[in-house]
């Protein structure tokens, strides 16, 4: 399989999926009061459980999902992905009671995987020399849809109506579904066909466990802030066009993303990704210095660029981490436990980020979390256990 046309279908599908799973973000809350909820307090409390609950659902399934791939094919598994989310979404637009919301949601989170299985698709035909370039590559067609969808979806909901967004998401799911069927082909080997024993494989995962960690880790520290950066932006400018700063706080990371993603996925392939994924985790904690010190927008600004920018070099080293650790025959099944940590840090991230900036204020947050990063990043840099496995790998193949 042509790498380099893989990874230009899948950066296509990758970007329809992902912001078509964006659009309904920005006026959720508002569609929850539109059926019916009218307390602001219950508005929050659905808010919360029906963003929520399909993260927590997720956690479950990806490592689930991925050993169904190690055995029937990565492909099949995206069109799964692909179209079951986009008819479940589709459905949320004919919803009229919070609660079948809810449940819409959680189905949701079962069928989930489309980004994770691209990935480890990619991953599967790409050579290791090439491996960070490809996917960093690919996690810009994510950004750059997470980055127009909340735009895309004002914009539209604005305009037709909230009910009518859920079906164009459902549109653009299943159009990233076509795109996998009839362009993206796989020679998949099922797992019956090798000979080694699936419990020694699972004895090998051990050694992705601090990837794993670092997945979580990097996730929290970007999700902690990232539902009060408009909150915090507002305390800091007040001038005119405050709704459109207060925007550009939290897409301005995604901008930087776009540099940081394939810069320091080239980068890693040349030096390594452990020492790239150390320096990137050590950099993010850095850019919080002058975010917390921040007492103008400007600055503000800067330290969320700064952040994208190295938060972008850590998701294609952890990838590339993962590719490279995985015993081959249950590699899918690995990304789906990454991808479950990366889920984790999304719903435990906003929780501790609330927490915190309700007890010690917002500004607390950015040391917490800067804290957590540069012990993550301490730990991976003297984890000589990552370079030992990494040598053995490159000796066995």
């Amino acid at each position: 399989m042509n790498w380099k046309r893989t990874l230009m279908i899948l950066w296509i599908a990758d970007f329809f999926g992902a912001m078509g799973m964006s659009l309904i973000l920005p006026f959720l809350p508002l569609y929850i009061e539109q059926l019916g909820v009218h307390s602001t307090q219950a508005v929050e409390r659905w808010t919360g459980w029906i963003f929520a609950s399909q993260f927590i659902v997720s956690v479950i399934f990806q490592p689930i999902w991925g050993s169904m791939a190690d055995k029937y094919g990565r492909k099949v598994m995206l069109l799964r992905a692909g179209f079951g989310m986009g008819v479940v979404t589709a459905l949320m637009g004919l919803v009229s009671h919070p609660w079948q919301l809810l449940v819409l949601r959680i189905i949701n989170g079962v069928f989930s995987g489309f980004i994770s299985m691209s990935i480890s698709l990619l991953a599967s035909v790409t050579p290791n020399e090439q491996s960070g370039r490809a996917l960093g590559t690919l996690q810009t067609g994510l950004i750059a849809g997470n980055l127009l969808g909340p735009l895309a979806g004002g914009f539209m909901a604005e305009k037709m109506g909230y009910h009518h967004i859920f079906f164009i998401t459902g549109a653009f799911l299943c159009v990233a579904g076509l795109l996998i069927l009839f362009f993206v082909h796989e020679e998949h080997k099922p797992r019956s066909q090798v000979k080694q024993k699936n419990k020694v494989h699972w004895f090998m995962v051990k050694p992705l466990v601090p990837v794993f960690v670092a997945s979580f880790v990097t996730n929290l520290g970007m999700m902690s802030i990232e539902p009060l950066a408009t909150v915090y932006a507002k305390t800091l400018y007040h001038g005119m066009h405050l709704e459109f700063f207060a925007g550009l706080v939290v897409s301005i990371t995604g901008m930087a993303n776009l540099i940081g993603s394939p810069t320091l996925g080239r980068i890693g392939d040349k030096i390594g990704q452990k020492k790239v994924l150390a320096f990137a985790l050590f950099m993010a904690a850095l850019a919080f210095i002058p975010q917390a010190l921040a007492g103008n927008i400007t600055t503000l600004l800067v330290g969320r660029f700064l952040l994208g920018l190295f938060v972008g070099g850590m998701v294609p080293s952890l990838n590339v981490l993962v590719k490279k650790l995985a015993p081959t025959e249950i590699q899918a099944t690995v990304f789906g436990f990454n991808s479950s940590s990366l889920f984790l840090g999304n719903f435990v991230g906003p929780l501790i980020g609330s927490h915190v900036a309700a007890t010690w204020g917002i500004r607390s947050v950015f040391y917490v979390t800067m804290t957590v990063l540069l012990i993550n990043s301490i730990v991976i840099f003297f984890n000589r256990s990552l370079e030992t496995n990494l040598k053995l790998k490159r000796v066995a193949s």
